[in-house]
């Protein structure tokens, strides 16, 4: 990249900074009260998709409440691992200019599903689901539905776009005809991410190689990687700041 294009993207993220705000989110984002009140909500829409029989029921409400503030708590925890600071196409930005080596929306994505499956659900599911597929555009996200219940009848999940400060949107008003449920990408991630797994948040499941490639945690051409010593350098960190525990919230 030539000097005058880097200072004109540092222009922009400059101009991103100032529109968006400090980021990543602090420890403290998900407990302030506008964040509070909107776990509160995203609980109560959570319970809307059930059946009205359990709506009512504790261990219904009880995991409602756990996934909204699992969302929340997760994708400000997720931006500080990747030491995210400008939230979407203004981080990829930086990523396509290689100045930084993490942030893209099916990163996020893979975060999110991996602490969301950190319990066994009974009432609810974790899918995966993409917009503009194969296109400039396309966007990955998570979303949440009933047990049995088929996309798009749910809550889309979306840690990337303000880079860790959750966007929750429902997906049949959303675009519909944009987007598409992923279950063979979830087929996969479920089989990385077992329900009740201990992987702790610094865990990614896809590392950048440095030919400027993608493999899985266990290839060698990721295990050989600056990104996979850095996961292990964060998961060494997250140990000692928050020992015993996976989750770094």
């Amino acid at each position: 990249m030539c000097a005058q294009m880097k200072r004109r993207l540092a222009w922009v993220m400059a101009a991103a900074a100032l529109l968006t705000g400090c980021y990543p989110p602090p420890v403290s984002y998900p407990y302030t009260k506008l964040v509070t009140e909107r776990r509160s909500t995203l609980q109560t829409n959570l319970l809307a998709l059930l059946p009205e029989s359990q709506r009512t029921l504790p261990d219904a409400r009880e995991e409602a409440r756990w996934l909204s503030d699992t969302a929340y708590k997760a994708a400000a925890g997720i931006s500080r691992v990747n030491d995210s600071n400008f939230p979407g196409w203004a981080g990829n930005a930086l990523i396509n200019a290689r100045m930084q080596d993490r942030g893209l929306c099916w990163q996020y994505q893979h975060d999110m599903f991996r602490e969301l499956r950190r319990r066994p659900l009974k009432y609810f599911r974790i899918g995966c689901c993409v917009r503009d597929l194969a296109e400039p555009s396309e966007h990955n996200c998570v979303y949440v539905c009933a047990i049995n219940g088929k996309w798009p009848d749910g809550w889309i999940l979306d840690a990337w776009m303000w880079n860790g400060r959750l966007k929750v949107s429902r997906a049949s008003e959303e675009d519909q005809d944009r987007w598409q449920d992923l279950p063979d990408i979830c087929s996969t991630r479920q089989k990385i991410y077992p329900e009740g797994h201990t992987y702790p948040i610094e865990h990614w499941s896809v590392i950048h190689t440095d030919n400027n490639g993608y493999a899985m945690f266990w290839e060698k051409a990721a295990q050989n990687s600056r990104q996979y010593k850095r996961m292990l350098e964060n998961i060494e960190r997250g140990k000692k700041e928050h020992p015993g525990s996976p989750t770094n919230y």
